[in-house]
């Protein structure tokens, strides 16, 4: 079986995900968890872009062991030597060169002519060789480039020292057939492509990401750039979970292998749902609420006799089979602690003690914590250290005949405000009284509420996504009460804008 590699991109073209910027801290905990995951490459993002995302890749690239670190840059002499920098301290890092070559992009974009696009690309090349030796290239739109202009870069580039060459569907335009056929065009073409191993980048847009990658393997690509959850700019990504089940579960015809541990993929999935507030689907295949549930009589009676009667993939594969341990109220730190790490979960002795103080909270509330709660009471403590805004306090008046009144108390590390308004319920009131608070003013573009495990005492959660100008940002916050559930992923949504789009070179 021949190996494909997997170069996870969450982290960068995840990121650019409306309202799914993260911290720092919140980065590192996704990169650690891909490193477990079994991932060969991590792009941690795109230096040159805003101090966060160089500080981000730097901490990631001196902390996190095992993958290859990428980072970003476009072609030009500062963007790479930022790359190069970021990636310094990595046991292995790699600089991901790339720029525009559809004629589309390079008329409206670029505004330049093909000759300078291959000049900038072997330069860009050439400059980034001199910092690392593995060097990746990407012709931005590629699948809407002209075959023959788009053979030759990827020729120059490979002679400059590219070692990678990803062929992006930048817009998710290709279908499969087409799309291998690309790339099997590009692997005979190309005389020199056997220095070189062709990699894929498919975005969903049409929602062919998956197939679209899968088709590119059987001609060819050796490496496939795909996201968690299939996260990413507009519709997404080819999701990770989904690619990799497809290699696992159809050996028969795709005799390929990967160094990913499946029973890794549910724990990354709830981590970067978690962390970015974004649910995940009831439905979405292999990580989704409903992907192992039947109910059906017919398919419960197969299941009952043999499960692979309606389940290709158990849940044990990817790591789905509950846990027998079950926390509460009388657990000391030490259960809590062995727990976190049977989970994954790596956090400074600080965050765990915040996060154990959160955790009893929760526990007198309610009479037994599962993984999921934990989940979500983790990823609420990775979001505060670098939090600006403290939710101390809130009080609610509402009634079927009276009018929802709200009042808050809002901390920082210098003073306090408190506030009070009214809205068309109690929710509305809330968020009304902290923007009064805080005199803010963003508009409210996403709300939705889910309980994070079953029954009457469950944790509800509650993600929200705040459009301000031009920037969205998510915040999620969990409680027993809905309704501080909400001011907290409110109150989470405002420290995102306040750490990572008014910052200064912010994107």
């Amino acid at each position: 079986m021949e190996r494909v590699y997997v170069f996870d991109t969450t982290l960068r073209d995840g990121e650019q995900s409306p309202g799914a910027a993260m911290s720092l801290e919140q980065k590192l905990e996704i990169a650690h968890q891909l490193s477990r995951l079994g991932v060969d490459i991590i792009e941690a993002g795109f230096p040159i872009s805003s101090p966060h995302q160089f500080n981000a890749c730097r901490r990631i690239a001196q902390e996190v062991k095992g993958p290859i670190i990428a980072a970003l840059a476009r072609t030009t002499p500062q963007d790479i030597e930022s790359a190069a920098e970021a990636i310094a301290p990595a046991e292995r890092g790699r600089i991901h060169v790339f720029i525009a070559t559809s004629p589309l992009h390079m008329k409206y974009k670029l505004e330049k002519d093909p000759d300078t696009v291959l000049e900038m690309a072997i330069e860009g090349v050439k400059r980034a060789r001199n910092f690392c030796p593995d060097v990746e290239f990407s012709p931005e739109d590629g699948t809407r480039s002209e075959l023959d202009f788009l053979c030759r870069v990827v020729e120059k580039v490979i002679d400059a020292g590219a070692t990678t060459i990803n062929i992006p569907d930048t817009v998710g335009y290709a279908v499969p057939g087409e799309f291998g056929d690309f790339i099997y065009k590009i692997k005979n073409r190309v005389p020199n492509i056997d220095k070189a191993v062709i990699s894929v980048h498919c975005h969903n847009d049409l929602g062919l990401g998956v197939a679209n990658t899968l088709s590119a393997i059987k001609n060819g690509a050796r490496q496939v750039e795909v996201t968690i959850n299939g996260i990413g700019e507009r519709a997404g990504n080819a999701a990770l979970e989904e690619l990799i089940m497809s290699l696992y579960v159809r050996k028969d015809l795709l005799p390929y292998t990967t160094n990913i541990n499946t029973t890794q993929i549910y724990n990354s999935s709830r981590l970067i749902s978690n962390i970015l507030g974004f649910p995940i689907p009831r439905n979405k295949p292999v990580v989704g609420e409903n992907a192992f549930a039947h109910e059906s009589g017919i398919h419960q009676h197969g299941v009952l006799k043999n499960r692979q009667t309606y389940e290709i993939m158990t849940p044990e594969s990817v790591g789905r089979d509950s846990s027998n341990i079950v926390l509460g109220r009388h657990s000391g730190m030490h259960g809590f602690k062995k727990r976190l790490s049977e989970l994954g979960l790596v956090l400074s002795d600080l965050e765990i003690k915040s996060a154990y103080k959160r955790f009893l909270e929760i526990a007198d509330r309610k009479k037994e914590i599962f993984d999921d709660d934990l989940f979500s009471i983790i990823s609420e403590e990775l979001g505060k250290q670098q939090a600006t805004y403290v939710l101390d306090y809130f009080n609610i008046i509402s009634g079927n005949v009276s009018l929802p009144t709200a009042t808050v108390r809002i901390k920082t590390e210098k003073e306090s405000f408190e506030e009070a308004a009214t809205g068309d319920g109690p929710v509305d009131a809330i968020f009304r009284a902290i923007d009064r608070a805080i005199k803010v003013s963003p508009i409210l573009k996403e709300y939705t509420v889910q309980a994070v495990t079953p029954g009457k005492q469950a944790l509800g959660e509650v993600s929200v996504v705040l459009e301000f100008d031009s920037c969205r940002c998510s915040g999620r916050g969990s409680s027993t009460d809905i309704l501080e559930a909400s001011a907290r992923a409110y109150v989470n949504a405002l420290n995102r804008y306040r750490l990572l789009c008014r910052e200064p070179n912010g994107k």
